[in-house]
């Protein structure tokens, strides 16, 4: 079965980007939000192996709040029912010590640089990520 990839982007050009690099080049399932409850609905149901999370989302509001793409992957790196699940932000904002500042503030597992100029590059990011998911302990029963 595919690995089941779910990208949170606002902006549909890189919605379409990444849905097309990922769905024809690296096989993967691939579905398309921006809607926060359905972030954590999916993920909090087990469907979905990897997040591409964009950091700055202008249209998303979580109980209803503005929030963008960070404080999203810090609230799944915090549940414990979730956290288990790779998160590789996605960000134009690529200054000098944003990788870094924003894998901190997020809890995030990777980050990548928009434009996408490898698709070769994104897809090893993914499958690293979803190798090393694989070889994670599950959570001990509660």
């Amino acid at each position: 079965m595919a690995a089941r990839i779910l990208i949170v982007e606002d902006d549909p050009m890189n919605a379409k980007l990444f849905e097309l690099l990922l769905t024809r080049k690296g096989g993967y399932a691939v579905e398309v939000t921006e809607d926060p409850a359905r972030v954590t609905a999916e993920v909090g149901a087990d469907r979905v192996d990897l997040l591409i999370m964009d950091v700055s989302l202008s249209n998303s509001r979580m109980d209803g709040v503005p929030v963008d793409g960070l404080a999203i992957a810090r609230r799944l790196k915090t549940d414990p029912a979730t956290r288990h699940v790779p998160i590789l932000l996605a960000t134009a904002h690529a200054m000098k010590g944003a990788r870094e500042k924003f894998l901190r503030e997020s809890g995030a597992d990777d980050y990548i640089s928009k434009p996408i100029v490898s698709a070769d590059e994104l897809i090893r990011r993914i499958e690293t990520l979803l190798t090393r998911r694989s070889h994670v302990a599950p959570p001990a029963a509660g």
